[in-house]
């Protein structure tokens, strides 16, 4: 089967730490990551942060396939940086398919003053590349001999993997609200975050998805411009602790509080069947690094039943501390 991973608000949510700890708790045959190196996904194993920008968070479960889709885009810097911190190169694939992000594509943005301005773009090439995509005019993995050795038909991987029973985690990256079709266009990205958007992107239809983990923080924070509802000032993040930034550009995060009634509409259109919360233990301190549910503090459980309540759809993971094992695990409660 195939689980899903996605993001639920503007992304920022702690996929990477989900991931990683899914992977390890799993054993997932292969990870699948989509998207492209404008999304960082932060994991922290045995005191160490990798911060990762095309390798899947999967990479801590040393038997597990690493998988670049075709829809993905890298870049060969940044590649090759992260494939030495995470030492994966002997279970890497990419998809011939999967588009090559250079420093033309980088410089595209950078002097595009509409998106590194008014949109808040975190100026990577993404969009750059993805428009010469559709143009037919950028260069694909295929075409770099340096990757050949990495080269496998992911579609195809991916089928015969399930077919075989065998499963399959697939990572997606940025935020629903920044869906190019779903978000407040134009403060979107370049591509469709949502569930359906990153099955296309590995190539495979709904036939033999297994579960969708939408993952919330418990807190909404958004990186670039656009509307943030509810937006909290600087003194307010300070107060109640809130303060990130972005793994990407370094940039402040924008802050607002849990909106349960966005949470469920997101979680309707993505067909949700399990909601994973990060950061618990940032709004409820008590809770920081507890691994079993009924040693959370009974303010955090009150909070996590009214908004299940409100979502519709089962709490299953909860973060509660930086590590990829810091997390209370209730799928098969």
């Amino acid at each position: 089967m195939i689980d899903i991973l996605v993001g639920g608000f503007y992304g920022d949510e702690g996929k990477g730490k989900i991931g990683s700890y899914i992977a390890l708790k799993d054993m997932p045959e292969m990870a699948v990551r989509t998207g492209g190196i404008n999304a960082g996904h932060t994991i922290v194993s045995e005191g160490k942060p990798y911060h990762l920008r095309t390798i899947p968070s999967a990479f801590l479960n040393k038997k597990s396939k690493l998988v670049l889709a075709p829809g993905s885009l890298i870049r060969m810097d940044v590649l090759s940086k992260e494939m030495a911190e995470t030492n994966c190169s002997d279970r890497l694939m990419i998809d011939p398919h999967a588009a090559v992000i250079t420093e033309t594509e980088v410089n595209d943005e950078k002097t595009n003053a509409f998106l590194s301005g008014e949109v808040g773009s975190t100026v990577q090439g993404v969009g750059s590349a993805e428009s010469k995509r559709i143009l037919r005019k950028l260069k694909l993995a295929g075409e770099y001999e340096e990757l050949s050795k990495y080269l496998v038909d992911v579609p195809e991987l991916v089928s015969d993997a399930v077919e075989k029973g065998k499963q399959v985690f697939v990572e997606g990256t940025q935020g629903h609200l920044l869906s190019l079709y779903h978000g407040k266009y134009p403060y979107v990205t370049s591509r469709n975050t949502m569930s359906s958007g990153i099955l296309s992107e590995v190539g495979v239809g709904p036939k033999h998805v297994g579960e969708i983990i939408v993952v919330f923080k418990a807190f909404i924070t958004r990186v670039g411009g656009g509307p943030l509802d509810g937006e909290l000032s600087q003194e307010e993040s300070e107060r109640l602790g809130v303060v990130e930034y972005g793994v990407v550009t370094g940039r402040k995060r924008r802050v607002s509080l849990f909106d349960a009634d966005l949470a469920r509409k997101i979680a309707r259109i993505n067909s949700a069947t399990q909601i994973a919360i990060t950061k618990l233990d940032t709004k409820f301190k008590e809770a920081y690094k507890i691994r079993e549910y009924d040693k959370l503090p009974d303010e955090a459980k009150s909070w996590l039943n009214e908004i299940e309540k409100k979502i519709g759809v089962k709490i299953t993971l909860i973060g509660t501390g930086e590590d990829a094992l810091d997390i209370i695990d209730l799928r098969n409660k």
